[in-house]
């Protein structure tokens, strides 16, 4: 027989005689001494201290007023008659007066929030259709099974948009007035479009197909609108016909689940161009116009209305400054409990069995 090819039999597999593969390579082992090991600590502890000062001044400078109008000033009647009628479409219109104590300078942030609502339960989330929100034809009036119970009305015509995230959407709207003098009222001008991502407008939701002969109200025909809507989905908003259908920017917004039961969602921007609010929100005597429509008592929760700056660092939030500040304090304090042992039983390199 002839003599074994190389490359062949059982040592084929076997790696390559080289030092990376066969881990020759030469390795290096720090020498941990007190030398090297406490100046790391006191460094660390200073540069995390000094971040979480600086995030700090930076957050308590980023004013925020959260104004809770769940059953407040004449929104108690409007709760009141939501919680034995929950099913009832009829709007109810409630006023709530607050004071803003700070100027907000700048571009300022309207959200509506909500609290113990939970959008991040998994059946909740899944109860959507995707397909049918990029406008297709076939998935239109053919909702998703995951949609279901709030696929199709009683009658079993299909509802758009389909899912339970669609038919909770937050529907209250706001009129916010300034008041600059007793005598004088000033609505507050805000933005209400270019609020939602540019790829959930521009990529993830389209409209049915339409022209100049064939309307959106025609490409809905043969659906229903959700449950708990007051309007049907192409007449979202009465002021702008290219803000309906399914690129409507408030339902948009809402479509994105929050990770929390306590959440905030961007309900508009602050219109600087008017005299009174050119630096920004000014401290006053304020109230709030709601036409009250989202019901909140069966899943005992609270609405608000809350009015943000925005930093580099975003809105106000306290977590990462004070998680620096408490990372900051314990390397310190780890860093002299080291320092006092090496001190008492460890200095010049001695062993502490000594």
């Amino acid at each position: 027989m002839g003599k074994k090819q190389a490359g062949t039999g059982p040592l084929s597999r076997r790696p390559d005689n080289s030092a990376f593969k066969q881990q020759r390579l030469p390795a290096w082992s720090p020498s941990l001494t007190a030398q090297t090991v406490l100046p790391t600590f006191y460094i660390l502890s200073l540069v995390c201290l000094f971040l979480g000062v600086w995030l700090l001044i930076t957050v308590q400078q980023t004013h925020e007023l959260k104004v809770d109008y769940t059953n407040a000033g004449t929104c108690d009647q409007c709760f009141k008659r939501q919680k034995h009628a929950i099913h009832n479409r009829t709007t109810c219109s409630c006023s709530v007066s607050f004071y803003n104590p700070k100027n907000f300078s700048g571009d300022v942030f309207f959200y509506y929030g909500l609290r113990n609502f939970h959008q991040n339960l998994r059946r909740y989330m899944d109860s959507r259709d995707d397909a049918q929100m990029v406008g297709r034809k076939n998935n239109l009036k053919a909702p998703s099974t995951y949609c279901a119970p709030f696929d199709y009305d009683a009658q079993r015509v299909p509802v758009a948009p389909c899912g339970a995230v669609a038919n909770s959407m937050f529907n209250d709207s706001f009129t916010v007035i300034y008041y600059p003098t007793n005598d004088v009222e000033v609505q507050v001008p805000l933005y209400r479009k270019g609020i939602a991502w540019y790829t959930d407008k521009n990529v993830k939701y389209r409209n049915p197909p339409t022209n100049n002969t064939f309307t959106l109200r025609q490409a809905f025909e043969g659906t229903i609108r959700p449950l708990y809507w007051q309007r049907p989905v192409y007449e979202l908003d009465d002021t702008d016909s290219n803000n309906n259908g399914f690129i409507n920017d408030d339902l948009i917004v809402w479509m994105r689940e929050a990770a929390f039961p306590n959440f905030k969602k961007l309900y508009g921007v602050l219109n600087r161009a008017q005299g009174h609010f050119n630096q920004g929100l000014p401290s006053g005597n304020y109230s709030i116009s709601i036409i009250y429509n989202f019901p909140v008592e069966p899943f005992q929760g609270q609405k608000e209305l809350v009015i943000s700056m925005v930093t580099w660092f975003g809105g106000q939030n306290y977590f990462l400054p004070i998680a620096y500040l408490v990372t900051g304090g314990l390397i310190l304090v780890a860093a002299i409990v080291l320092t006092m042992v090496f001190v008492k039983v460890g200095k010049k390199g001695k062993n502490m069995e000594e």
